[in-house]
């Protein structure tokens, strides 16, 4: 009844129980995958927040497929299992290491704004309208992106058709999966909106209410999408029927008949997703001890921030640091990156981003001198002069804070016999996206566009990261990939939105610096300075660094709920052919590692 009155109040009408039923039983048909977070051996390994996912990736490797191959069909997998973090609505940053070459490539398949949009669309009467508001509407939908990556990629680099990717995800989908105390939760979270929409309602509101811990949740639509494009490729998509079906549902948002909400309509057309195109970036490239860290350039921020945090640091030997002051130059470090990310960093098709000098040891260097030891700074601190002349600790501009961004996502790595690598992140931005499920077709909308600034952010300074026409939303996603001496080492993601960045740069100081294990790496606790007054941090952080960080000025407080940071997925490269797959033990609820022949 507190759930009845609460729609009620929102201009929730509710959805007929008859209209919900068809996607769920009441007990569980299937018996989900055993989830273990980490798994050695070799002939490959795959690694992914959920067990169903690295169990599809996993048949693939075993039956001859490449780590495209296995990471495409894990992907479309997640598109079932991790439907509020990924999917055929969003788009993502695909990174690829090949054996062949020793060569890294990227794709970045991040969404891009409609034709019509300009500076100013996220605002009304000059100024910037509700963020959640803006998140549960067509406004937010950018033109997918992961579809063209998949396809991309398998065309590139795979060795299986897309029909034969797409083939265990569908079966998945129409079988069902089986709901676990997370996926129950994120729906709970969620339920007042998805109650908004009745093909959201109807797939992810079993009766009403977010579906029961055990019970088997199907998408037979989905299984029915996947099938169609397995036939006939992409093109459905990038001005087809479902195509069509994204445009109406962008642009005329179904709401539940007699709601009040006013769900904005968004601005995309057919003739925005026949024009997307993924784009084949140059990977960022900066040493560590000697090692080779790539990752994913603008439109991501990841490679460009990861990469200066870890030139900053390579300023100190935090090897013979005590914790509290290893802790220090880390969130130091961020806090400064952060500050360049902000003020530089946006869609290099519209902007020129410096990014040879934000790599620069020169840069980093003139950055570095700026962290006191004894003494937190105050953010926001302004943002360095990547100019190319490096002589004092100089800072230029106004300090501008770190703008909204979801804390979802989902991340996959995989590696195969022969040496391939793909470091794989893709997401719908918010936990369900913009809540908008296109009907008949299975899957939700991503509310991506959020991730512009409403508003210039930097003062007299041009803001990088204001919507345009076309234009690519900054993103936070970090797919790396560590060689030495020209061969896999380390390869790593991770979601959380902003604080992707500071998951993914301490899981390798945990693992470079701090004498931890990759598995200890990913399971110690973490913290998230993103040039902000407060640093995030979970509670057994808090709890053991807490004392000696709060006295050099940092001031520590608990992320939103739930109160953890990342969902970190990671392959090791043992050598002689044996692998390290490693996933979180207790976040998200755990991942799941897995290799093709365990030792």
């Amino acid at each position: 009844m507190r759930t009845n009155r609460l729609l009620t109040v929102l201009g929730i009408a509710l959805v007929p129980l008859a209209l919900l039923a068809p996607a769920t039983t009441a007990s569980a048909q299937a018996a989900a995958p055993p989830r273990q977070p980490t798994a050695v051996g070799s002939g490959g390994a795959v690694s992914t927040v959920d067990p169903d996912a690295t169990a599809i990736g996993l048949n693939v490797l075993r039956n001859g497929g490449n780590a495209v191959d296995a990471a495409i069909a894990a992907a479309a997998a997640l598109g079932v299992t991790e439907p509020y973090s990924s999917g055929l609505g969003g788009g993502g940053f695909f990174v690829y290491y090949d054996a062949a070459t020793k060569r890294v490539h990227t794709i970045d398949g991040r969404e891009t704004a409609p034709a019509a949009f300009t500076e100013t669309t996220f605002t009304e009467d000059g100024q910037p309208i509700a963020f959640a508001d803006a998140v549960t509407s067509g406004l937010s939908n950018g033109v997918p992106g992961s579809p063209a990556t998949w396809a991309r990629a398998l065309s590139q680099w795979g060795t299986r058709s897309l029909a034969d990717t797409l083939r265990p995800a569908a079966k998945l989908a129409d079988a069902g999966f089986v709901v676990d105390q997370t996926f129950h939760d994120q729906t709970a979270a969620n339920q007042a909106r998805f109650a908004l929409f009745p093909a959201t309602a109807a797939l992810f509101l079993p009766g009403g209410q977010a579906p029961v811990v055990g019970s088997t949740l199907r998408n037979p639509d989905l299984a029915s999408t996947y099938r169609m494009l397995g036939k006939r490729g992409m093109a459905p998509i990038y001005g087809g029927q479902i195509g069509r079906d994204i445009v109406q549902a962008t642009q005329h948002p179904p709401l539940v008949p007699g709601s009040t909400y006013n769900a904005r309509p968004g601005l995309m057309t057919l003739q925005d997703l026949r024009n997307y195109r993924v784009l084949p970036r140059v990977p960022t490239h900066v040493t560590y001890h000697g090692l080779d860290v790539y990752g994913m350039a603008p439109s991501s921020s990841g490679g460009s921030t990861v990469g200066e945090s870890l030139n900053i640091l390579s300023s100190f030997d935090l090897r013979a640091m005590t914790d509290t002051q290893f802790y220090h130059h880390y969130l130091e470090a961020t806090r400064l990156a952060y500050a360049d990310r902000n003020r530089y960093v946006g869609d290099p098709g519209y902007v020129a981003v410096p990014l040879k000098e934000l790599l620069s040891t020169g840069f980093a260097h003139e950055r570095a001198c700026l962290i006191d030891p004894d003494h937190a700074a105050t953010s926001p601190v302004p943002p360095g002069s990547p100019d190319g002349t490096y002589h004092t600790c100089a800072v230029q501009g106004i300090p501008a804070p770190t703008g909204v961004e979801g804390l979802n996502t989902t991340n996959l790595t995989v590696a195969d016999k022969w040496g391939n690598v793909v470091e794989y992140t893709l997401t719908i931005e918010q936990t369900g996206g913009s809540g908008i499920t296109v009907p008949g077709r299975g899957f939700l909308l991503n509310n991506e566009l959020t991730d512009f600034n409403f508003v210039p952010t930097q003062g007299a300074a041009r803001d990088p990261n204001l919507p345009a026409p076309g234009k690519r939303p900054r993103s936070s996603i970090s797919p790396t990939i560590v060689l030495r001496q020209g061969r896999p080492f380390l390869a790593l993601g991770s979601p959380g939105g902003a604080s992707i960045i500071t998951t993914v740069l301490q899981v390798l100081i945990e693992r470079l610096d701090h004498g931890r294990t990759l598995p200890e790496a990913i399971a110690a606790p973490r913290a998230s300075q993103r040039n902000a007054p407060t640093t995030q941090a979970e509670q057994a952080f808090i709890d053991a660094q807490g004392p000696g960080l709060t006295a050099l000025g940092q001031s520590l407080v608990l992320p939103p709920d739930p109160p953890e940071l990342g969902a970190a997925t990671a392959i090791e490269f043992l050598g002689a052919g044996r692998l390290l797959a490693a996933a979180e033990p207790v976040r998200r609820g755990g991942g799941a590692a897995a290799v093709v022949r365990p030792e």
